[in-house]
């Protein structure tokens, strides 16, 4: 592969640039100043470096943010605070996006990559990749939400729902985890308010098997192998989850 070629898809920099910076000796090739940008390099074994940084030589980037409230999920500074702010500009790449959304006031697991296949896998109706969710509640979680939830809630506007899973927390009668295997428009807060109950806070805690660590602080990141990506496809038991982790994510949305 040529080594602006190489740059140029895994950095935000254009080819213009990448040449620039070759000329004024900021590249390097398994430590050997490069001025020419068309070499040719094997990305699975040589060690690129721009401005002393090393250029990574996976194919594609997969970040998992925990996003905090008041950012949108986006690319374009037009809408405002958004996550890809939160990421450092060494592992951004141009063709980086938040594969599926978080409203601006939730917060939680959120999967920023430069893979379009994986998210179109992660985001098509046919995968039906669950999500589970930790909800802070106005009023008490009743007994008939299971039911409810479970034969597939028709929100205020008449839209059907899938049937999804909730359940209550232990000890804490305003916490709830819900997981749904789909993403309609504020779709956790709207099936609440069908059974008039208000969301109050919202976190998203897991993508398919993949779960949010426990130490990963809001506004914080972790890169992912693609090994690691292929959690996302592998389901977990929602029962089993709600009965591990309810200490772990309650006492952040209790705080709050």
């Amino acid at each position: 592969m040529r080594l602006d070629k190489f740059i140029s898809e895994r950095t935000e920099l254009t080819r213009s640039q990448i040449k620039t910076l070759a000329a004024k000796g900021r590249v390097t090739v398994n430590g050997s100043v490069i001025k020419k940008t068309d070499t040719h390099i094997t990305p699975e074994t040589d060690s690129i470096t721009v401005d002393g940084r090393t250029v990574s030589g996976q194919k594609f980037r997969y970040i998992l943010l925990n996003k905090p409230e008041g950012y949108v999920c986006s690319t374009s500074d037009h809408d405002g605070a958004n996550v890809m702010g939160l990421i450092p500009e060494e592992l951004r790449t141009k063709n980086m996006f938040p594969a599926g959304r978080l409203d601006k006031d939730s917060t939680g697991a959120l999967l920023i990559t430069d893979d379009g296949e994986l998210a179109h896998r992660m985001l098509s109706p046919k995968s039906h990749i669950p999500k589970i969710y930790i909800v802070k509640l106005a009023r008490p979680f009743q007994s008939n939400y299971v039911d409810i939830f479970k034969n597939g809630i028709i929100l205020g506007d008449g839209t059907q729902c899938l049937p999804a899973r909730v359940t209550n927390v232990e000890n804490c009668d305003t916490l709830a985890f819900a997981q749904i295997h789909e993403g309609k428009y504020h779709q956790i807060r709207r099936m609440f308010a069908s059974v008039d109950n208000h969301v109050e806070n919202l976190m998203r805690v897991t993508l398919g098997g993949l779960i949010l660590p426990e130490k990963l602080g809001s506004g914080q990141f972790m890169e992912l192998l693609h090994k690691d990506v292929e959690n996302l496809f592998s389901p977990l038991d929602f029962d089993r989850f709600c009965c591990d982790f309810s200490g772990v994510f309650s006492a952040f949305l209790i705080n709050k």
